[in-house]
């Protein structure tokens, strides 16, 4: 069991049947009145966001996820593909369950899937991953002083902000959290 008050982000946990990982919290302490935390929650099977409040010493049960690293193998343009490394099995994940990884994740790549009682939920793209950019407009001359960005777009398809100094074919290092450029390589 944990307490309301011990809740950051990512944290999961179960509660009126469903689980719920923290998106967003704020502990709030109002000048009159007991002090609640606010939150903001994200359905783990439905992908739903709820917003709640609690009672800094309300108790909540923690979820047990089961965390597996798989190979990325390809999609099919419905459904995207991940192998088991140990037992070789493949399972079929849908584009909401991958969203926000796959932008980040080339074929043969390793992810970690998050699993409840046996059903994958989500996917993890590694936190830093080098991809190849493959359009960007040339960056003006002169004007390389300056932290001015464009937008480049990487071989998954994901759009980064760079440096003007980037240019077609360079490889990239990109932090996949928050989808910023990190270094070319």
């Amino acid at each position: 069991m944990i307490s309301a008050g011990d809740l950051r982000k990512g944290t999961t946990f179960e509660l009126d049947g469903q689980v719920f990982t923290v998106v967003d919290f704020l502990h709030v302490k109002p000048g009159k009145g007991a002090a609640f935390v606010r939150t903001k929650l994200r359905n783990v099977i439905s992908g739903g966001v709820t917003e709640t409040t609690f009672n800094p010493t309300t108790k909540l049960q923690e979820a047990v996820i089961e965390r597996k690293e798989m190979q990325y193998l390809y999609t099919d343009g419905e459904l995207y593909y991940f192998m088991d490394q140990e037992t070789f099995e493949q399972i079929p994940l849908e584009y909401a369950k991958v969203e926000e990884a796959i932008k980040y994740l080339k074929e043969n790549m390793f992810a970690v899937i998050k699993f409840f009682k046996g059903e994958a939920f989500s996917v993890e793209a590694p936190n830093f991953v080098e991809l190849q950019v493959t359009h960007t407009e040339p960056g003006a001359k002169g004007n390389t002083a300056t932290n001015v960005l464009k937008p480049a777009t990487v071989e998954t398809g994901a759009i980064i902000n760079v440096p003007l100094f980037v240019n077609e074919g360079d490889v990239i290092r990109v932090d996949t959290r928050t989808g910023e450029y990190m270094e070319r390589i």
